[in-house]
């Protein structure tokens, strides 16, 4: 699987957390189940409001979601923000679930890269699949 990152704009600019590390971080934190309808990004534009999705592009994400593993907690950031786990919220919405298991951090971790490019981005391949 491509490496992630988690995206969030700031005034210093575009941060990026890797999720690799998201994941690591988050091992120890407790697991609890969140209702569906605290997910902010279920209401949000998902390719962007000045974008227009391809069905190429649309399939691409079904596949991610058909694939998407409910084992695994999702990662939110203190604020609420789904940092990894999109395609997972997605699934258990698509089999009628109300909620989804979280790990939730209590303060937001230093972002990885500051005024960065996604393009400009590593994204080589992780060494193990941790999280799918």
């Amino acid at each position: 699987m491509r490496k992630q990152y988690f995206f969030r704009q700031s005034p210093r600019g575009l941060l990026a957390w890797d999720v690799d590390r998201l994941v690591d971080l988050t091992r120890d934190l407790p697991v609890r189940s969140v209702p569906l309808t605290e997910i902010r990004e279920l209401e949000e534009h998902f390719f962007g409001e000045d974008e227009a999705p391809t069905w190429r592009s649309f399939a691409t994400h079904v596949r991610l979601v058909f694939e998407a593993e409910l084992a695994y907690p999702i990662i939110r950031a203190s604020d609420g923000a789904v940092m990894d786990g999109m395609h997972r919220v997605t699934k258990a919405l698509v089999l009628g679930r109300d909620a989804i298991d979280a790990v939730q951090f209590a303060t937001d971790p230093a972002p990885d890269h500051v005024g960065c490019r996604p393009d400009d981005l590593p994204y080589d391949e992780p060494p193990d699949e941790r999280r799918r």
